[in-house]
């Protein structure tokens, strides 16, 4: 089958250093892609690199970590840079890093917390997207995928989530305005949303977290392989397909309905 894709496949991974960004990462390097992590904190990208590593001996030499803040365009620029000096392409971009705010009513949002979400999940991830496409259309062969990570946010919010929600809505039609830009230079852009994976940032919800109704109850987790299968898949299609939006949750969580 003819994927599109070149030998060497080359893929940048954001939010790298834990959690989904770490588990697709490893997938990706232990399916025989070259994988730039990047990330805030360069040592938990190493240990990203490590980890992959110990599971699959000789995908170390294929990891490359890269410390950026995904919000400082300068740091974004950098990185795809480094990727271009050292391969001359990029054929994925998982657009992954993003953070959750505080849960607080719109009046009680600090002003602060709101542009750290909107930095992050927002801006971060047109930075990733903007420097990939330009890397994208001016290689040769043209073109590549990139893969937004969204939420169950970007359909149906959480109480107290407004700040987060709303950046993630915004990915949506970012998702769907480059799907379109990208077509005349083979760039298949598409949006994977997730709910409630078993990771450190949602220990909390097996706990009990705050429902619609106002009740405070545990929701069902689904383990991250389940995540980790459903990106594998559109990073494998062939650029000719694309998978524009796709949801993986948990069967068992309050999402669907009323609960």
């Amino acid at each position: 089958m003819n994927t599109g894709l070149p030998p060497q496949r080359i893929a940048l991974v954001t939010g790298a250093g834990s959690g989904i960004g770490r588990a697709c990462a490893i997938a990706l390097l232990h399916d025989g892609w070259t994988v730039w992590l990047v990330g805030r904190r360069a040592p938990a990208l190493n240990e990203t690199a490590a980890l992959a590593d110990a599971a699959q001996p000789g995908s170390l030499a294929r990891a490359h970590a890269h410390a950026a803040d995904v919000g400082d365009p300068a740091q974004v620029q950098a990185a795809f840079d480094a990727v271009r000096a050292a391969h001359g392409r990029l054929d994925l971009l998982f657009n992954n890093a993003g953070i959750f705010t505080p849960t607080a009513t719109p009046d009680a949002v600090a002003l602060e917390d709101w542009q750290r979400a909107v930095r992050t999940n927002l801006d971060g991830m047109f930075y990733c997207l903007r420097a990939a496409f330009a890397l994208m259309r001016e290689q040769r062969p043209q073109g590549g995928r990139i893969i937004n990570n969204g939420s169950i946010s970007a359909h149906t919010p959480r109480p107290g989530s407004i700040a987060y929600t709303a950046t993630k809505h915004a990915i949506t039609g970012l998702t769907k305005a480059a799907a379109l830009d990208g077509r005349a230079f083979h760039i298949a852009v598409g949006q994977i949303d997730i709910g409630n994976v078993a990771s450190d940032m949602t220990e909390a919800m097996a706990a009990g977290v705050l429902q619609a109704d106002g009740s405070i109850r545990p929701e069902a987790r689904m383990d991250m392989d389940a995540v980790v299968q459903t990106f594998m898949t559109m990073a494998r299609l062939p650029l000719q397909a694309n998978v524009l939006f796709t949801t993986v949750l948990a069967t068992q969580m309050p999402f669907v309905g009323r609960g």
